[in-house]
């Protein structure tokens, strides 16, 4: 059993969307994080950076992991899924997983506060971060014109790391016209079940338990 405390974000997302992947049993622990829930003690405990995702697997020993690329690691060599077993490739992944948490979420992140958030519209730095993001997603259509994901033609973690992110290019004011390697990739991970519903996970506090399973099972059907 894996309990995972998590928001929903992209990075909250990739986590459930891996657990999905790989059959985990889990629980959701939602942290409100307009509360501050994550800077409380028993949070910390957890993880002492104080943001989510983290997670806890009752199963070795109530071990804690924190940082999603760190949980995605764990999890995919728990179980052996999603990463490769062969050196080179699985080099190939750690890279593409290191872009997605080095580059494609910290500027996408900062495109969002300056662009949604900050009480200050600041053209320089909305500009800056905006053009940032579209130059790594034109990276990332380069490499999938030859590659059906992204650290090749095998479906890994470094795709479920990124495509939370990348999805919600709009939110951040960051155009993917032209892109047409990325929009087909966008769309083939829109169309698994597990990505399907790892994005409504946690679910909305308004949303009934009845409500969650069927929207699920209409998202996963259609």
């Amino acid at each position: 059993m894996i309990e995972l405390y998590t928001a929903a974000t992209p990075n909250g997302h990739k986590i459930s969307i891996a657990l999905e992947e790989m059959g985990l049993e889990y629980t959701v622990h939602h942290v409100d994080l307009m509360a501050s829930e994550q800077k409380k003690p028993e949070f910390l405990a957890i993880n002492p950076n104080g943001r989510i995702p983290a997670i806890i697997d009752r199963d070795n020993d109530d071990f804690a992991v924190f940082e999603s690329g760190a949980i995605l690691l764990y999890l995919a060599e728990k179980t052996g899924r999603f990463i490769p077993s062969d050196p080179k490739k699985y080099s190939q992944v750690m890279q593409w997983l290191m872009f997605q948490m080095g580059g494609v979420g910290p500027m996408m992140g900062q495109a969002n506060v300056f662009y949604r958030y900050f009480p200050e519209k600041i053209p320089a730095a909305i500009d800056r971060y905006q053009n940032e993001g579209r130059r790594l997603f034109e990276v990332l259509d380069a490499q999938l014109a030859n590659n059906q994901y992204i650290a090749g033609n095998e479906y890994s973690i470094a795709d479920m790391s990124t495509w939370p992110w990348v999805r919600i290019h709009e939110w951040s004011g960051i155009s993917i016209d032209g892109l047409s390697h990325l929009t087909r990739w966008l769309d083939e991970l829109a169309m698994r079940p597990a990505c399907q519903i790892g994005i409504i996970t946690p679910q909305p506090a308004e949303m009934s338990d009845e409500e969650r399973a069927k929207q699920i099972s209409q998202m996963v059907t259609s």
